[in-house]
């Protein structure tokens, strides 16, 4: 009997030392959280003025920082095949351009060359749909403070709560939440091969919406073939 208490007291011990090296030990890195962040999404040509007054915005400061003349002359280009969303945002950052006092070019010339990248990015992946925001967090805040000071929880700011709770939530389902499909889009200036300005942001799509900004393939060309006979 001793022998046998003996042996199951061994075999809980490796137990135990199995478990906890296990706790310390992983065959592959752990997945990890990024810090809580917001990222816009586009759902309306209406907003596709708002990214371009952005860019442009942020553009012409980084010239500024740059040292480059206010006066220099200024060329949008068009991507090649360029999609709905490329016609259209070359439109809004000319009109920006022009309304800021830029020296823009209707052809290309002896200045700044600016050029932009929709690219599109499709995750196969789930999206949540909610995470609660600061509404709630700062509110919770409050009331555990509250709750220290007072050693109860008031039933207004219980209230109170749940409304930062729900004005997080309408807030977050009123964009539709995260979705399946982003667009990465890069903004670069450049002078003689040189990179000037460059600017990278990312946006949600609507799923339905990402044909909107993928660019149509290239032209067909025919190819005339001539048979020899032998």
């Amino acid at each position: 009997m001793v022998f046998s208490k003996a042996i199951s007291a061994a075999l809980l011990a490796g137990a135990v030392a199995s478990m906890m090296g296990c706790a310390t030990k992983s065959p592959i890195p752990l997945a990890e959280n990024f810090d809580l962040t917001v990222q816009p999404k586009v759902r309306s040509a209406g907003h596709w003025d708002l990214v371009s007054r952005d860019v442009v915005s942020q553009t012409l400061a980084t010239l500024d920082k740059s040292g480059i003349p206010a006066g220099t002359q200024v060329h949008v280009g068009l991507p090649p095949n360029p999609s709905q969303f490329d016609l259209a945002f070359r439109d809004f950052l000319i009109t920006k351009f022009v309304q800021s006092g830029a020296n823009v070019q209707q052809a290309p010339g002896h200045g700044l060359e600016v050029s932009y990248h929709a690219q599109v990015v499709r995750h196969n992946s789930d999206r949540p749909h909610f995470i609660p925001g600061e509404f709630t967090m700062i509110t919770a805040g409050v009331m555990a403070a509250y709750g220290l000071r007072h050693e109860y929880i008031d039933t207004q700011l219980a209230a109170g709560l749940g409304l930062a709770a729900l004005a997080d939530y309408g807030a977050s389902v009123n964009t539709g939440g995260p979705t399946n499909t982003e667009m990465v889009l890069t903004t670069t200036v450049m002078r003689g091969g040189q990179y000037v300005a460059r600017k990278t942001d990312v946006y949600y799509l609507e799923n339905v919406d990402a044909p909107l900004f993928m660019r149509s393939p290239p032209p067909y060309q025919s190819v005339n073939m001539k048979v020899v006979s032998q």
